[in-house]
């Protein structure tokens, strides 16, 4: 049966991908942690959408939880034509300040994860000659964050490695596309346990996987979201590293003062 997977999937971007994908008339698979919600959201695009909507309830940061979920698949029958790899987390502060477990295990989820994920479906995704696989990067993966160091790494890390599979695979009739969003509104500062920093261009979690698909019509390799983002990361490109790490620094020391979140 040919079915998306996505993980992440009880929310955000995640939830949007699935409801999107739904209403295509695409079969889905959907990994978080959170079991009701998942239930929830199964039986809402089941409803919805008559197609056949499974979850797994899975913690991506175990260090065998990618392949029990290949397994899980393969036991399922199911032919996975379609990786979202959305499933991640961040964290803001002072480096040094901040929880060194958690910043592994951002690491392990952010970066391992995504690359065992993506080197096992890949494979008979090659052998088919056929397949999407989209990774969620962010615009910060496109420039150091000064407190939002091991955050803002993982993302370039996913931005280049997707990039590369983009031009690896095209020959084998597999797209893979590196999504860029900016600011969402998501859970993610929450669930970062830090407050939002204040910004003019908010997208909707609707309106980041909008741009995800009109860029997989046009077989790009990477997409930001949002004018406003492309711009920024455009004119980035004409500024000395130092400079944009600078001002970032700046606006984030700030927010954090005011939340108390460093010395």
């Amino acid at each position: 049966m040919n079915t998306t997977l996505i993980t992440g999937a009880s929310s955000g971007i995640g939830a949007a991908f699935a409801r999107k994908l739904a209403q295509r008339g695409r079969n889905v698979l959907l990994v978080a942690r959170s079991e009701d919600k998942l239930i929830a959201l199964c039986n809402e695009l089941g409803r919805l959408s008559g197609i056949r909507a499974q979850y797994v309830v899975m913690d991506l940061t175990e260090p065998d939880a990618p392949a029990r979920l290949f397994e899980e698949t393969k036991e399922r029958a199911l032919e996975i034509d379609m990786l979202v790899n959305n499933a991640g987390f961040g964290s803001m502060g002072d480096f040094l300040k901040l929880e060194l477990t958690r910043e592994l295990e951002m690491i392990d989820l952010n970066v391992k994860s995504l690359v065992e994920l993506t080197n096992r479906f890949l494979l008979p995704m090659r052998e088919r000659r056929q397949g999407v696989i989209i990774n969620v990067a962010s615009t910060a993966g496109f420039q150091a964050v000064p407190y939002m160091a091991t955050y803002a790494a993982t993302k370039a890390f996913v931005l280049s490695f997707s990039e590369a599979l983009w031009e690896e695979n095209r020959p084998f009739g597999i797209h893979v596309l590196a999504l860029c969003p900016g600011v969402t509104d998501t859970n993610f500062f929450e669930a970062a346990r830090i407050g939002r920093p204040p910004m003019r261009t908010v997208q909707t979690a609707e309106e980041v996987v909008g741009a995800a698909l009109r860029g997989l019509k046009r077989r790009k390799s990477t997409v930001i979201s949002g004018w406003t983002n492309w711009l920024t990361v455009g004119a980035e490109r004409f500024v000395p590293r130092s400079v944009v790490i600078k001002v970032a620094a700046k606006a984030l020391r700030s927010h954090l003062h005011k939340g108390g979140g460093i010395q």
